[in-house]
C-alpha cells in the first residue's frame, strides 16, 4: 500500500537552514538562486508540518503542491492520423 504524499514548497532566507527543513519531510530539490526547497510530506500530516515550518524565522512562506488533486486522464489523447503515417515513412 502506497502512502499518499503531497509536496510543499518552502521559501527560506539562507541555504544554511536546509538541514532544519529536511527534518520535516523527504527533501527532493533545493534552489540556491531562488532560495526554495521542495519536500514531500504525508497528506495526513501536511497541516501540522506547514504550521511548524511557518513558526521558523527563516521561512518566508510555504506553498502546497496541487499535483495529487489534478486529474491526469486526458480526453482527447488520441494521436492525429496524418502525423501517424509521417513517422512510418521509410527511407
Amino acid at each position: 500500500m502506497m502512502t499518499k504524499r503531497q509536496g510543499l514548497i518552502v521559501w527560506f532566507q539562507h541555504m544554511k537552514n536546509i538541514k532544519q527543513i529536511k527534518r520535516y519531510g523527504h527533501l527532493i530539490y533545493t534552489s540556491k538562486k531562488l532560495r526554495y526547497a521542495v519536500i514531500y510530506v504525508d497528506q495526513s500530516e501536511i497541516e501540522n508540518v506547514e504550521t511548524k515550518l511557518l513558526k521558523h524565522s527563516f521561512v518566508s512562506k510555504v506553498d502546497r503542491s496541487y499535483k495529487p488533486f489534478v486529474e491526469t486522464n486526458f480526453e482527447n489523447a488520441k494521436p492525429d492520423k496524418a502525423k501517424q503515417y509521417d513517422y512510418k515513412m521509410g527511407i
